[in-house]
């Protein structure tokens, strides 16, 4: 009876430990591979790509490199010189056509004036049409002054928007070409962080929902909250040969490995002692509103974890 007993009680202990130990792996299994959370998040930002709109050689470069600029603020000047020709022979142009216009107002006002039939009306008609003629032509010849008083300030490239000069590489002597990009600036207003999540855990997450940023390096964690989950992904079996026929990678059906999504969270409030850069590593976790992690339930973690195990050795 005493060794039936402890066979009993043995047996009992053993089947508790082998079912803690059951929960413990489900419960670490969903912690690092089910829930809400993942080390592969990183820091973007915009970045303004400024070109000038006239080409022409850069005399002067008035910033420097990481350094901070505000919107309209000139980042480089191109020789103005020809510009500035330009603009002087649009003004020539511009008064010659005035001239010739008043000439022209003044010729069908007399013939108009003329009493009786000493002038024809298809003679006034011509003239009166020469006026209009010139009209249009002088109204032309402004609006290449304009576009020469344009064209002369656009020589003082300025900055689009308020933020950081980064990876400036011209000098003085290059050559700028119109429609060319020469010079990026970062928006400094427009960092935020994309969290790539396993396909898995994307299910998990919605719009609005609180998420912790720890980048690497910082002690202190960032907040803020998913703005938007991406509804695509590149696929490497979409792409065709030079037949048309698509190029299909072999999948090795055993070992089946989690897509990434990428998630934007918006970055609620970005301390001032903090250098944040894009590029930058973070990990990405989903939380509740008292800034804990969030869990699933236990049946949730269960049910989950098979799910897993049927994902990633292929079963279908």
């Amino acid at each position: 009876m005493l060794s039936s007993a402890h066979r009993l009680i043995r047996l009992t202990i053993t089947l508790c430990i082998l079912a803690v130990a059951a929960l413990v792996v489900v419960i670490l299994w969903d912690y690092y591979t089910a829930s809400p959370w993942t080390r592969n998040g990183q820091v973007r930002a915009q970045v303004a790509n400024i070109a000038p709109r006239v080409s022409g050689q850069i005399i002067e470069v008035l910033v420097k490199d990481n350094q901070f600029v505000h919107k309209g603020e000139v980042l480089y000047v191109i020789d103005p010189f020809d510009f500035k020709v330009a603009l002087e022979t649009a003004k020539a142009h511009v008064a010659e056509r005035k001239a010739d216009l008043e000439f022209r107002l003044v010729q069908s006002q007399w013939r108009k004036a003329i009493p009786g039939t000493a002038v024809s009306v298809e003679e006034k008609r011509q003239y009166e049409a020469l006026s209009q003629q010139m009209q249009a032509q002088y109204a032309a010849a402004e609006a290449a002054e304009h576009q020469a008083e344009i064209n002369l300030e656009r020589t003082q490239v300025r900055s689009s928007i308020d933020g950081i000069v980064t990876n400036l590489i011209m000098r003085p002597g290059d050559f700028a070409t119109a429609g060319v990009v020469n010079i990026h600036i970062i928006d400094t207003s427009s960092y935020w962080v994309d969290g790539y999540f396993e396909e898995t855990k994307v299910h998990d997450l919605d719009v609005g929902d609180l998420v912790r940023m720890d980048l690497m390096g910082y002690h202190d964690p960032l907040f803020g909250h998913v703005e938007s989950i991406t509804r695509g992904i590149a696929s490497n079996n979409a792409q065709v040969n030079k037949q048309g026929l698509p190029e299909v990678d072999p999948v090795y059906t055993w070992v089946r490995l989690a897509q990434r999504i990428p998630v934007r969270v918006k970055i609620d409030k970005i301390p001032d002692d903090l250098t944040l850069a894009a590029g930058m590593t973070a990990t990405v976790t989903v939380v509740s509103e008292e800034g804990n992690r969030r869990h699933r339930s236990t049946h949730a973690a269960f049910q989950h974890f098979g799910d897993d195990i049927r994902h990633l050795f292929g079963h279908r």
